[in-house]
């Protein structure tokens, strides 16, 4: 698939604003499963403000041979089209349990009512079904990479205040 114009554009806007900046690596990616729909949406929640972290099924990494996000990294987010919305930087990165993520982590999730109760009721479905893929199956003690992460740079409002 083809990179769609916006990243580059909105990589190179956000670092004309800094000319000390010198990162010259980021990623592009899009929340979610996959599908468009889920996409558009949490990257709304990332537009509002209220998603802050999100969390991916570490076994994943290890089977595709991923490296695992890191802080500091730099983020473009897409919409559910593949186009750049907004920057956000990796601020921290935990690695524990599945049984052990909080009401912070499920908070600063973003989604739903933002308790660990709909946390739970949404990810334990997915890395349920994303285990067999990896020839796994899902148990609450699984290793989970919650990631942390602020806005920085929006398509519509640019820079964001820190």
């Amino acid at each position: 698939m083809t990179e769609h114009p916006s990243i580059q554009e909105m990589w190179n806007a956000f670092t004309s604003q800094h000319p000390t900046f010198t990162h010259s690596t980021y990623t592009a990616w899009a929340f979610g499963d996959g599908t468009k729909e889920m996409a558009d949406d949490l990257c709304k929640l990332v537009l509002e403000g209220k998603k802050q972290g999100t969390s991916s099924y570490y076994a994943a990494y290890e089977k595709e041979n991923e490296l695992l996000p890191f802080e500091g990294q730099w983020n473009i987010i897409l919409d559910g089209d593949g186009i750049a919305q907004a920057i956000m930087q990796t601020i921290k990165v935990d690695v524990l349990p599945y049984n052990e993520i909080t009401e912070r982590h499920a908070y600063a999730e973003g989604e739903g009512d933002q308790t660990l109760s709909y946390w739970k009721q949404v990810h334990d479905p997915f890395f349920s079904q994303l285990a067999p893929t990896l020839g796994l199956t899902f148990q609450e003690k699984d290793l989970v990479v919650y990631e942390w992460l602020k806005l920085v740079y929006r398509k519509e409002a640019k820079e964001v205040s820190a």
